[in-house]
């Protein structure tokens, strides 16, 4: 089934846009993924080039790169379960509690591969702090309300309203439903309905 975006955000076509100096980016963790981790994978491998490719410009073009904290959480988990499922390619299938408990050398194997992801995400970006604390998840959780967005994503958005950044690199097209942000992002169908729905945002 297709998924019908109703697009609330300005939304970047990445493939054709050039990062300016001006620019002040959140980063989110499907990118990271997609930029620090040589084994990462995709359902559409142009993702692989070209979120990596857009940030390396951005980089160039001494725009501002933040991350958040939370991605540590989230690449922690993508990579775990990338590497699971390496290894049940040659060994056969294998529950995630008992790859992660029962196999020191995989575990030292995915410790070295997270830390090597972070090291590179803390040298490129700026850490874009939240506290989360009462107040932030009743804020939080009003957004989901109104928002089409995943628990991550929204205290991803409480730091970006926090910090007073508007633009998020991403190939999450549930931030297209976010009043008041920039989604720069290659995401097709996010692209394809900002355009019907006038919200793609010539640069």
């Amino acid at each position: 089934m297709a998924i019908n975006y109703t697009v609330k955000a300005d939304v970047v076509d990445i493939t054709t846009d050039n990062p300016k100096a001006d620019d002040v980016f959140l980063v989110d963790t499907n990118v990271w993924y997609w930029l620090t981790y040589p084994n990462a994978t995709s359902f559409i491998p142009s993702q692989l080039s070209e979120y990596p490719g857009y940030l390396n410009k951005a980089l160039g073009a001494q725009s501002r790169i933040h991350h958040s904290g939370l991605s540590l959480a989230e690449l922690a988990h993508l990579i775990e379960k990338t590497e699971r499922e390496i290894y049940e390619k040659t060994v056969g299938q294998i529950k995630p509690k008992e790859y992660r408990h029962n196999l020191t050398g995989e575990r030292s194997r995915v410790y070295s591969e997270i830390q090597a992801a972070w090291l590179q995400v803390a040298a490129l970006a700026e850490p874009l702090a939240i506290t989360i604390d009462a107040l932030a998840t009743t804020d939080a959780l009003n957004r989901f309300q109104s928002e089409k967005v995943d628990g991550y994503d929204l205290f991803f958005l409480e730091s970006m309203k926090k910090h007073g950044v508007v633009q998020v690199i991403t190939d999450d097209g549930d931030f297209a439903t976010v009043p008041g942000i920039q989604v720069f992002t290659a995401n097709r169908n996010v692209i394809n309905a900002a355009r019907g729905q006038k919200k793609l945002l010539p640069r």
